[in-house]
Parts: structure tokens; C-alpha cells; sequence
């Protein structure tokens, strides 16, 4: 412990930050200053992390909720080596490696994409139930912590209440999340947006809450050692710290806790830049050095962090050697490769709702992937991932041996918690709700594409048929709205989602290989409330002819020449083949009908293959239980799409059917209207 070079390297974290944003003319200052003292006490003394090895498996990691505090991070993470002195200089600049926000970049010590106020602690609580699963697995020696730092926004944002809810709930005592409270937020004091009590919030929760001066180092030391010896709760420190802490004016008056130092440089505040450096220590002439005696501390910090993490890797090895078959099995869980599967021995009753074959594929999962978490919004019993959960027990404080959260009505709580089990590694996460409150799900899943990240959707009860529920949870949009993540791109250049509407029961387990196989982009499993007839096997395997839809697409009925194609996926392709009766048997017309699973997907295959299935001089009639928009890029400016284009209303799903036109004679009639403009 060294008073000294402690206050001179949280002046330098925030010199660091206040010349990042200045040069960049772009960011936010104040709470990078307010936040330096704990980020050096904690990467310092209490952060257990192997500088060599970045991706080791068995590090402490730190989830960053707010992410407009990304120079935090970066300057921390550079007096640790992590980045140069030109990847500070650049902040928010073109090709550089300090984006406006965090994004993943594990080598470099970034752990999670933020920016989304809430979204990153709840990915460290994920995180944390990650961690928890794998211990109960493999032994008390993996013991790492998960670290998270919260803002004022963070904590207001709704998404905190699930979170604080779930690690209270499950007695996350790994979890150690540090509230940067400073009173202030982008337009105003946060006392003209709340009064409430954060600390008996957590503590209701279940939390254990201290509240210590942010800035005194030896409150912020006993505060993490404190945390760190907690076995049955997740720990909240609530660091009262300054805005802007170390700013000064032109004449030398101290110029902190203003409002307008949270989100633009403070040369345009009523700071200077140049006098606040040189207050802080900094020479303005080179305001990106580290100081002499900091960086030499640092250069010893991290020679003492390699040491200490070879004799954690030392006693793992024991271990290894002690337990071979567990040690083997963990090398395959974060591997992150699959078990040998056999879904075509999954057996599905005849007219299933694909939700119910889900459930058989569930189930089978639930005997053969040991690495898989699932979870659902209150709805176990009628997502069907019950089907899991029969093989298995939920996750409970102090027994983390189970499979299943039961997450509560928290749509999005859940989706983030998911996103950051997988940020952790080892576990496979799957998500199950209503398609409907997919929209609560939207700013997770949008993460879940960003961050390439294998999370599983499962939405049932997908289409107007939900029936007597009525229009508040008859999904109409949201197959069009989940369908335009397939058509935008991640930055490695793939579609950064996976949208599968399975048609029937064989469908479905082909799309439960496919969400599987997908590991590095979310995929969502679109499935129906009510039964569907199965598509006629045109062999001896239905299973084996489904296969075809890891194509995205495929003709589940063909014949030569044809005089128009039926275009569908989900419970509508069963819509078609009752079409096609009427219009083969009364009309004379030859009829292809395809099963469309995945547009994003059909578009990745050949010309020739694209054309095979959607023949561009052939007729093209889509339906579509959703937006017309949904398969009119399939059938082009010449093809026909029906489909549902207002509210549902609430009725049987046999009525609605009928109403809207949902029936094969109606659906026939449809077509035969169409053929006659062509």
C-alpha cells in the first residue's frame, strides 16, 4: 500500500480520460474522474487476471454498465499494458481500438459490448450464474468474481429491478457490482428525477449493501475485501464520488460536480483543460504519457499478476490430474463444441404445435447437453420448456447443480442474462417467452447480434391463432421486425441473426440442429400455439427430406413445370398444401409448394440453388400469418404475398382462420385471383 503512488495513479486515470475526450471532442469526462480511485484499488490489489493470457477461462471479469464511461476502462486498462499510447490518443476515431463505447475485446480486457444503459450489469449477472453453474460442476477452486460498475442512469434504467431482483434471488455472492453514485446525470441532478432509497432497494433484494466515499482508498479496499469474503450475497458498493473530481478553472478555482462535466470536454465547461491536467499531474505538452513512478508501479503490478495467476493455474493442474474425466468434460464445455447428436431419433407425435415438438427436442437436449441453461419468462408450461425442465431442477441460492432459471416475468432481465452467460463461456443459454414480448426482448437481442453471441430464442404462440388471448398477444409485426436482423450484418460480414420458422414437428428438430450448430449469432425458434398437420414424407424420412431447410429453403412439394409456386413457412405451409388439393383436384394446376424457413439463410445459397426452389419466371404466391413484407422479397415485384395487415381481434383460432382467410379454399380462391393478373 503506497498512499502516493495510489493518488497519483487515479490522477492519471483521469488526466488520461479528461485528454481522450478533448482530443476526440467527443465523450464523457466527469464520471471517468469520479470512477478512477476504484478502478485502480480494484485492478490493482483485488482483480485476479493472468496478463499473458487474457482468454484464460478462469479470470475475474468486469462488466462495464455504462458504457459512456469507456475511457474509464481504457485508461485503466492501459496503465496495465492492455493499449498503447495511439489507441488512447485515437478515442472514437476511425479503425481505432478505443470505440465511443466498450465493445468485447477480451484480449485487450473488455468483456461486454455497453452502451445501453442497464444492459452490462445484467450481462455480469449472467455472468455470474455462469460461473456459479460451472463451481457446482467442477469444484470450490473455481472461484473467480464477477465485477460490475453502475451508473446513476444504470440503476434507473427498469432492466436493474430484474437484475437486482434474480442475484438477490439466487444469493450471487460472486457478483460485485460498484455504483459510481455522484449525483449527477446528463441534463440534470438525479435529485430532480428520483428520491429513492438505492441502498434498502438492494438490501429488499437481498443484496449486501455498503456505502462508502468513493474516493477514500482505504473505505474502497475494506469495501471489495469485505465483498470478496461474502458467501451468500451479491454486494453493492455504493461509491459517493465527484463529477468531474480534480477539474479546475482558468484561475485555479476547483470546478466539480457540474452537471455539464458528464458529456462534453471540459474546455467547453466552465473548466480548463489545460490548468485541470496540471492539477492532476499531467504535462499538457504530452497529456497521453503515464507518469514515471505510475508506470513503473504498473510494470511491477503486472509481473506479480503473472505470478499470482501461474500458481492459481498450478493448483488447477492439480486438479486436472486428480480428476481426468472432469477435467475432460470442462475442456469440452468450453470448447464450445456439441456433443454428438441424433435428432433424427427425436420421436414427434402426428399434428403437433411445433412448440410441443420443441418441448420432445427439449427434452432429448436435456439428456445429452450437460453445458445448457434454459430459461423462461413465467411461461415454462406453455413455451413447453418444461420439456427441459422435467429432466432437470431450477437454479436455487446455494444449489447451482439444476439447469433451468425460472426467470420471472422479466423478458429482457432474462435476454441479458443470457447474453452474458455466453460472453462467459462454457454454457450454452436458450430463452423462451411469447413471440409477442420479443418486444421487450429487442435491445438484448440487438446486443446478442452485435456482440456474435450463440444465445437460443424460443418464441411460441406465434401468429394471430394465439385466438381468444386477443390482439395484445396475437403476434403480427414481429416476425418482420426479427426478420431484418437477418438482412443486417455483423462486423464479421454474416447476417447477425437467425430466424427460423419451423412448418412441422420434422422442421422443428432441424431447427433446433440448426440453432445449435449456429454458435457465434442469436437465433430465434418461432413456433405455434396450436397443432399443425405434418408435411407428407415424399420417402421413407420425413426427418431426412427436412433437412433440406439447412438450405434456408426447399420445395416440400414438386412437380415438373409447374404453373405457380407457393411460398410459406410456420403453420402456413400446411395452409398451402390444403390450397393445392383445391387447386390440383378442382383447377387443373400444377403446384410447387416451398418451405421457407429462413430467408436470411436461402439467401446465402447459390443462384442456381435460389432458383431451383423460386423459380424467377414461375408465378410466386407467398402467405404469411404476419406483414405481406415478410416474403415479398421472395416472390419479387411480380409475385403476389397474402397476408395479415391490421390487429388481430380476439376469437377461437379456427374463427380467426376463417375470418381473415387463413383456409385452404380461401387461400385457393387467393391464388386463382392472382393467376389471372399474370
Amino acid at each position: 500500500m503506497n498512499k502516493q503512488i495510489d493518488q497519483q495513479a487515479a490522477d492519471n486515470i483521469r488526466a488520461l480520460a479528461v485528454a481522450m475526450v478533448e482530443k476526440a471532442k467527443s465523450g464523457h469526462p466527469g464520471g471517468p474522474m469520479g470512477g478512477g480511485d476504484f478502478m485502480h484499488i480494484l485492478y490493482s490489489e483485488f482483480f485476479n487476471y493472468d496478463p499473458t493470457d487474457m482468454e484464460w477461462a478462469f479470470r475475474d471479469r468486469f462488466f462495464m454498465d455504462a458504457g459512456h464511461l469507456s475511457t474509464l476502462m481504457y485508461a485503466q486498462y492501459y496503465l496495465l499494458g492492455n493499449y498503447a499510447k495511439d489507441d488512447v490518443a485515437n478515442f472514437r476515431q476511425w479503425g481505432s481500438n478505443t470505440p465511443g463505447h466498450p465493445e468485447v475485446d477480451v484480449k485487450r480486457g473488455i468483456e461486454n459490448t455497453s452502451g445501453p444503459l442497464g444492459q452490462g450489469h445484467t450481462m455480469g449477472v449472467g455472468a455470474a450464474i455462469a460461473a456459479k453453474f460451472l463451481e457446482a460442476r467442477f469444484g470450490d477452486w473455481m472461484n473467480h468474481k464477477i465485477y460490475g460498475f453502475i451508473s446513476d442512469g444504470g440503476v434507473q434504467e427498469e432492466i436493474s429491478q430484474g437484475a437486482g431482483r434474480i442475484a438477490g434471488h439466487l444469493g450471487l455472492s460472486n457478483f460485485i457490482m460498484f455504483f459510481d453514485s455522484n449525483d449527477i446525470q446528463l441534463s440534470t441532478p438525479t435529485d430532480e428525477v428520483t428520491t429513492e432509497d438505492t441502498a434498502m432497494k438492494y438490501e429488499a433484494w437481498g443484496w449486501n449493501v455498503v456505502t462508502i466515499d468513493g474516493h477514500n482508498h482505504d473505505e474502497i479496499r475494506k469495501a471489495l475485501a469485505d465483498a470478496n469474503n461474502q458467501t451468500e450475497k451479491p454486494t453493492l458498493i455504493i461509491g459517493k464520488t465527484i463529477m468531474g473530481k480534480g477539474c479546475v478553472t482558468a484561475d485555479g478555482s476547483m470546478f466539480e460536480g457540474h452537471c455539464e462535466l458528464h458529456g462534453q470536454p471540459i474546455g467547453a465547461t466552465g473548466a480548463d483543460y489545460t490548468k485541470t491536467l496540471i492539477n492532476l499531474g499531467a504535462n499538457p505538452e504530452s497529456p497521453f504519457d503515464i507518469f514515471d513512478d505510475v508506470q513503473e508501479f504498473y510494470k511491477n503490478l503486472i509481473a506479480e499478476k503473472t505470478e499470482q495467476a501461474a500458481e492459481k493455474k498450478a493448483v488447477i493442474s492439480t486438479w486436472r490430474k486428480a480428476n481426468e474425466a472432469l477435467a475432460t468434460k470442462l475442456d469440452f464445455f468450453l470448447s464450445g463444441e456439441l456433443p454428438e447428436l441424433d435428432f433424427a431419433s427425436i420421436e414427434h407425435k402426428a399434428g403437433l404445435a411445433t412448440r410441443a415438438a420443441s418441448s420432445g427436442v427439449l427434452g432429448y437436449l436435456a439428456d445429452h447437453v450437460e453445458n445448457m441453461i434454459v430459461s423462461s419468462a413465467d411461461l415454462s408450461n406453455s413455451d413447453k420448456t418444461d420439456g427441459f425442465l422435467k429432466k432437470t431442477h431450477a437454479l436455487k441460492k446455494g444449489d447451482f447443480t439444476g439447469s433451468f432459471l425460472q426467470a420471472g416475468v422479466a423478458e429482457l432481465t432474462m435476454s441479458c442474462i443470457a447474453n452474458g452467460i455466453a460472453l462467459h463461456g462454457g454454457i450454452i443459454p436458450v430463452v423462451a417467452t411469447f413471440f409477442v414480448f420479443s418486444d421487450y426482448m429487442k435491445p438484448a437481442i440487438r446486443l446478442s447480434g452485435i456482440q456474435e453471441l450463440g444465445v437460443k430464442y424460443v418464441w411460441t404462440h406465434d401468429a394471430f391463432r394465439v385466438g381468444e388471448d386477443g390482439p395484445t398477444h396475437q403476434p403480427v409485426e414481429q416476425e418482420a421486425q426479427i426478420r431484418l436482423l437477418e438482412k443486417l450484418k455483423n462486423h464479421s460480414g454474416n447476417p447477425s441473426f437467425l430466424a427460423l420458422r419451423p412448418a412441422d414437428s420434422a422442421e422443428t428438430s432441424v431447427a433446433w440442429k440448426m440453432a445449435l450448430e449456429n454458435k457465434n449469432t442469436p437465433t430465434g425458434l418461432i413456433l405455434s400455439r396450436q397443432g399443425i398437420k405434418d408435411i407428407e414424407a415424399q420417402g421413407s424420412s420425413r426427418y431426412e427430406e427436412a433437412l433440406a431447410a439447412e438450405k434456408g429453403g426447399y420445395l416440400v412439394k414438386e412437380v415438373e413445370n409447374p404453373d405457380v409456386v407457393l411460398i410459406a413457412n410456420g403453420s402456413e405451409v400446411a395452409t398451402l398444401f390444403a390450397a393445392a388439393e383445391i387447386l390440383e383436384s378442382q383447377n387443373n394446376l400444377k403446384v410447387n409448394i416451398a418451405s421457407v424457413i429462413s430467408e436470411g439463410v436461402f439467401r446465402l445459397q447459390s443462384k442456381a440453388y435460389q432458383n431451383s426452389v423460386i423459380p424467377k419466371k414461375t408465378p410466386l404466391f407467398g402467405l404469411t400469418a404476419g406483414l405481406p413484407v415478410n416474403l415479398e422479397g421472395l416472390v419479387g415485384a411480380d409475385g403476389k404475398v397474402f397476408g395479415l395487415e391490421h390487429f388481430g381481434y380476439s376469437a377461437p383460432a379456427s374463427v380467426l382462420d376463417e375470418k381473415f382467410g387463413f383456409t385452404g379454399e380461401k387461400v385457393s380462391n387467393q391464388v386463382l385471383e392472382y393467376l389471372k393478373t399474370v
